[in-house]
C-alpha cells in the first residue's frame, strides 16, 4: 500500500518534525546541535523554503516552515534528514548500524493565525516542558533565543511579509 501523500503546496505553513529511532538521542553534545543548525541553512540555498520557528531537542527537532514552490517542503526535509544522517554516521562511526530517524518526517498543516501562534509557542516551549531550562528563551538551540526569527501572524507569513 502506498504512503499517503503530504500537503506540500506553495504558500502553506507546516509544523514538521522528526525524532530519533526508538526515541534515541540524535544530538549528544553541543557540537551536534551546532552542526545541525548548519544543515538547514544549506537546505535553504537548495530549496525554496522559509523558516519561522524551530527547536532542536536531544531526541528530535521541530520546524515551522513554508514551501515557496510546490513540493519544496518534502525536498527540503529529505535533504535535511539525509544530510544529518550522513553527518551523524560519519561523526559517530555508526554507518551500517541502523537508522538515525524512526521514520520519515511528520508534518501538519497550520490553519490560521491562532493555530500559527499556538504551534510556534508549542515548538519554542519544548525545552521548558522537558525541564531542560527554567525559561524557554534560555534554550540556545531554538528560534526563541535567536532574535532574527520574528513574525507577526499566519496571514503575514502566508502573504510573505513576515
Amino acid at each position: 500500500m502506498p504512503r499517503p501523500s503530504r500537503a506540500d503546496e506553495a504558500g502553506g505553513l507546516h509544523h514538521a518534525l522528526n525524532r530519533g529511532n526508538l526515541r534515541a538521542e540524535i544530538f549528544h553534545e553541543d557540537e551536534d546541535f551546532a552542526a545541525f543548525e548548519r544543515i538547514p541553512h544549506g537546505g535553504f540555498q537548495r530549496h525554496q523554503v522559509q523558516l519561522f520557528s524551530y527547536q532542536r531537542m536531544p531526541h528530535h527537532y521541530h520546524l515551522v516552515l513554508r514551501p515557496l514552490a510546490d513540493g519544496e517542503m518534502s525536498r527540503f526535509m529529505g535533504w535535511v534528514g539525509g544530510t544529518h544522517t550522513m553527518r551523524y554516521h560519519a561523526h559517530y562511526h555508526t554507518s551500517g548500524q541502523g537508522h538515525v530517524y524512526q521514520q520519515r518526517y511528520k508534518s501538519f498543516p497550520i490553519q490560521d493565525d491562532a493555530h500559527f501562534f499556538v504551534v510556534c509557542r508549542y515548538v519554542e516551549r519544548n525545552a521548558l516542558r522537558a525541564g531542560l531550562v527554567s525559561r524557554a528563551e534560555d534554550w540556545r538551540w531554538g528560534s526563541l533565543s535567536n532574535s532574527r526569527f520574528t513574525f507577526r501572524s499566519h496571514s503575514d507569513a502566508v502573504a510573505g511579509s513576515a
